[in-house]
């Protein structure tokens, strides 16, 4: 997939009609993908990309630091990059304004439309606990069941706590286990959970929450990473 990097918009060269050819080409493979319910990583791509085109219209003091610079010397045996800064002039200036205002009116209403496959998406999703809640629930098992799509994907999933000096949040990692068809053997939650702790010694009292959609979606690009939201919502409520 075609992307954009972080100052895209302020590098060589700065051309209307280029980075219009630019943006329209990316925002083509992204729409493309919501067509087909893919929403990660892509809504997450268009989110930084938006907040960063309002940051520098907010702060232009920025472009002394982010300027794109035209590789001017390379020092091989040092491994060192010299920069000359391209001239910062009033037209060049204007052009990068137009080029800012046209991307922030074209990424809103793709921003849009992800925003509201997300929350579709989640409207279709419940969470359930499985068995009886350890006093640790950071470490576990989740189960995901996708609408009509035969099988229980089971992932071993972990949350940490991250925070800097404004906020605390929670990160989670997960990692795929097995899938379980549905017959008489594992045909609930709870038979997967108990097998679970049979066959894998290395989390004896482990938590299990299941996550069900009522309809079938991408898993890897869509299901799994709201599944995962919705679970460290679940956890953090607990703590």
């Amino acid at each position: 997939m075609q992307t954009l990097n972080a100052n895209w918009f302020i590098e060589v060269p700065i051309d209307f009609e280029h980075k219009q050819y630019q943006l329209l080409a990316y925002l083509q493979q992204i729409n493309a993908h919501f067509n087909k319910t893919e929403l990660y990583p892509n809504l997450n791509d268009l989110i930084f990309h938006y907040n960063n085109l309002k940051k520098f219209k907010r702060d232009k003091t920025t472009l002394e630091t982010n300027f794109p610079v035209r590789l001017s010397n390379i020092d091989l045996a040092a491994v060192k990059v010299t920069y000359e800064k391209i001239v910062n002039d009033d037209a060049l200036m204007q052009e990068i304004e137009q080029i800012v205002s046209y991307a922030v009116s074209k990424i809103k209403p793709a921003l849009k439309e992800g925003q509201e496959i997300h929350d579709f998406v989640e409207s279709h999703l419940a969470i359930s606990e499985i068995g009886v809640r350890p006093l640790y629930p950071f470490h576990g098992y989740l189960l995901l069941r996708n609408g009509d799509e035969k099988g229980i994907r089971v992932y071993e999933y972990q949350v940490t706590l991250f925070e800097n000096q404004h906020e605390q949040y929670r990160g989670i990692h997960t990692t795929y286990i097995t899938k379980y068809n549905r017959h008489f053997i594992y045909s609930t939650p709870e038979s997967i959970r108990k097998d679970l702790i049979h066959t894998r010694r290395e989390i004896p009292n482990p938590a299990v929450y299941q996550v069900e959609s009522d309809i079938t979606f991408p898993v890897e690009h869509t299901l799994l990473p709201l599944a995962k939201k919705t679970l460290v919502r679940a956890i953090s409520v607990l703590n």
